[in-house]
């Protein structure tokens, strides 16, 4: 891993990193490597909650889901007149 030194930040920036570590409740060195990993696109990205679930079923699991929700795209004209 390489070490950055970073110099002549804008108090503004400063600022607003400041506001990110705190708001991630972590130290600035996670909150910059974080930021910049998420902006440039490339590491681990934070997960939203949900993230664990994806990728999960299998073929099978995913055809029986669809086959059973199917019904749901159907529209019941009595409920339409």
């Amino acid at each position: 891993m390489k070490n950055l030194t970073i110099r002549n930040v804008p108090d503004d920036l400063a600022d607003a990193l400041e506001r990110e570590k705190s708001r991630r409740r972590g130290s600035v060195n996670q909150t910059v490597i974080e930021v910049l990993s998420q902006g440039l696109g490339v590491g681990t990205r934070r997960s939203n909650g949900i993230a664990r679930f994806a990728g999960t079923w299998t073929a099978e699991e995913h055809r029986r889901f669809e086959e059973n929700t199917a019904s749901f795209e159907d529209i019941d004209d009595e409920l339409w007149r």
